[in-house]
């Protein structure tokens, strides 16, 4: 039998970064687990607060992978229910590049994929070049200490993998300079948005809020995106209640409510009991009762509660949904809808045929689409809202169509940029700590490489 250890491990979710997992530690003997979440790659925050953040967002599948180990080592571990949830969470990227793999293997290709991330971040591989190939990001770099390899890298994120390698640096920036001489850049490429993301949850958290303490439920004020999703069959109810020029039709199976207006030109449908990843909302409009959609959005089951009641309010205001078909969207549509962002200086980024729009704190964007904005007929996704790590995997998200009215999408906007909501969390009877010295990945690089030559 394992003797036990004097040490608690309590795992939950991180207050403000999606994906990303928290441990607080407690017990004489602390240390021991400590050390051993040190080994795995979690990063101290502070005296026994330590942070799981990933670039492939596998972060509650290693996090229960600790957990596996530390009670078999003879530590208590406690896992939030919230974690839980994300711990038995099936999902998987979409349109991956690679079909054919099973779940496991495509956790494995991004595993390798995030040692080769940490190597970087440790210091332990050093970047001498990066490129653009096509649509992603290639790389020339060396391992210190170890066998020297130098490898050639291609992709990004939970896709980068070591393609080819050579004996020696300048062997390696040869070959990597004969391909892509014209592109060529010194040193590693610019951080990707889960890398920022990544950063950021290890260097900012309410310490305040992951410290385990009684279980007496407490609000804070939040940006609205950052709010929680609430009941939405209540919001719903309330709106109907408010608003009798809409008629409530429930579906035979009870699964499914639809909102009517009473002009027939705008239908809401609300799929109660969905996965909080999956559609919950979807709104369309049509020009007369029997006509083709003129324009639909969609919303997942966590969107924040402000941000449905904000767009629910904005369909009970005279003709809301009204909008104009047969015309091209065009820079001055992309430019009014989005207007409040750029005032509230969201960092503006174009991406082949996406043009995103992402908060200071990079953990909230809107993306116009303009490939499919030219497909105005099909109603296609060409706004996609989101928050959390990035469109791809997002903690929630709303989508619209080209002639989605303009009015809309800039309320919409509006909210993003300047509202604020509620979220409930654990009291815990400590205020954040201020003033936590961190390393940024920089020095953390000089710093390892230092150490390895005085080695």
């Amino acid at each position: 039998m394992t003797p036990s250890i004097d040490a608690h491990v309590r795992l939950d979710t991180h207050p403000t970064h999606p994906s990303a997992v928290t441990a607080v530690l407690t017990g004489s003997q602390a240390r021991i687990a400590l050390t051993a979440l040190e080994t795995a790659d979690w990063a101290v925050l502070a005296d026994n607060v330590l942070v799981l953040a990933r670039i492939d967002h596998e972060e509650p599948y290693w996090a229960e992978d600790a957990a596996k180990h530390l009670s078999a080592g003879g530590i208590s571990v406690e896992i939030t229910p919230r974690l839980r949830e994300a711990m038995d969470e099936e999902w998987t990227w979409a349109d991956y590049p690679m079909p054919w793999c099973t779940r496991s293997e495509i956790r494995e290709v991004s595993n390798q994929a995030q040692k080769i991330h940490d190597d970087i971040r440790h210091g332990h591989l050093l970047i001498h070049a990066h490129a653009r190939d096509g649509h992603t990001t290639v790389a020339v770099g060396t391992y210190l200490g170890r066998d020297g390899k130098s490898v050639y890298l291609h992709g990004e994120d939970h896709l980068r993998q070591v393609a080819d390698t050579f004996d020696s640096p300048a062997q390696a920036l040869l070959a990597f300079e004969k391909v892509h001489g014209s592109d060529m850049r010194p040193g590693p490429a610019p951080l990707t948005d889960a890398e920022r993301a990544a950063v950021e949850a290890r260097t900012a958290l309410d310490l305040g809020a992951a410290k385990p303490g009684p279980h007496r439920p407490e609000s804070e004020t939040v940006p609205v995106y950052l709010a929680d999703a609430g009941d939405h069959d209540a919001l719903l109810d309330s709106f109907l209640d408010r608003h009798g020029e809409f008629e409530k039709w429930r579906t035979w199976s009870n699964e499914t409510t639809h909102a009517i207006h009473e002009s027939q030109t705008l239908r809401i449908e609300r799929v109660h009991e969905t996965p909080a990843h999956e559609t919950a909302w979807t709104v369309a409009a049509y020009e007369t009762p029997v006509s083709d959609r003129m324009w639909v959005l969609t919303a997942t089951g966590a969107t924040p509660a402000p941000v449905i009641a904000e767009l629910l309010n904005h369909l009970a205001d005279g003709d809301g949904w009204d909008t104009t078909t047969g015309v091209p969207v065009d820079e001055k549509t992309v430019t009014a809808a989005t207007q409040p962002l750029s005032d509230a200086g969201w960092k503006h980024t174009v991406d082949r045929q996406w043009i995103r729009w992402t908060s200071p704190a990079g953990n909230v964007g809107v993306q116009f689409d303009a490939f499919t904005a030219q497909h105005p007929n099909q109603n296609l996704a060409t706004w996609t809202v989101w928050a959390g790590p990035g469109p791809d995997r997002p903690t929630w998200a709303i989508t619209a169509s080209p002639h989605t009215p303009t009015s809309l999408l800039a309320d919409l906007s509006e909210n993003l940029a300047h509202e604020t909501g509620t979220r409930s969390h654990q009291a815990t009877g400590r205020a954040p700590t201020k003033g936590l010295a961190v390393t940024s990945p920089t020095a953390l690089a000089v710093t390892s490489f230092a150490a390895s030559h005085r080695r």
